[in-house]
């Protein structure tokens, strides 16, 4: 039997929330927080510098923001604000750990978050909210095709 790789199979089974509603689909949440890994490696490769770095920076969000969007909402992914707001605190987190490994070995001192630690708060709830904002954007995505809410 083949499936669609254009879409995500419908995942019914329960995380234990009141009415049953579906889980969080978890190597989702972790592989949309790694694609926007692309931000950091375009500053970290020099690209951002050979394209304009605010371009490059504000380029890619979009993209990335695109991608997660189309992603979740074409998907029918379910509980799409949730998972897209996990995604956004799984970039927070994962460039957070690659600053505080990198900095050291192209700088030769810690850099980033991980150096001034009252970042970190910022740096998780401005993710989240660009995750939470992408997540309303794939729900109404999902509203628009008739898919779940």
């Amino acid at each position: 039997m083949t499936q669609n790789p254009s879409s995500f199979p419908s995942h019914s089974s329960s995380d234990g929330a009141a009415g049953g509603a579906p889980s969080v689909r978890w190597s989702l949440v972790l592989g949309l927080g790694a694609l926007a890994l692309a931000r950091p490696l375009a500053r970290i490769t020099g690209v951002d510098e050979v394209l304009g770095t605010p371009a490059t920076a504000i380029g890619l969000t979009l993209l990335i923001t695109a991608l997660w969007v189309t992603l979740v909402g074409i998907g029918r992914v379910p509980r799409p604000v949730l998972t897209l707001t996990l995604a956004g605190v799984a970039y927070a987190v994962y460039s957070t750990l690659l600053s505080g490994i990198l900095s050291p070995l192209l700088t030769g001192t810690l850099q980033g978050p991980l150096a001034q630690p009252i970042g970190i708060v910022a740096i998780l709830a401005t993710n989240a909210i660009w995750g939470a904002v992408a997540g309303v954007l794939a729900l109404g995505v999902q509203r628009l095709r008739g898919g779940q809410s």
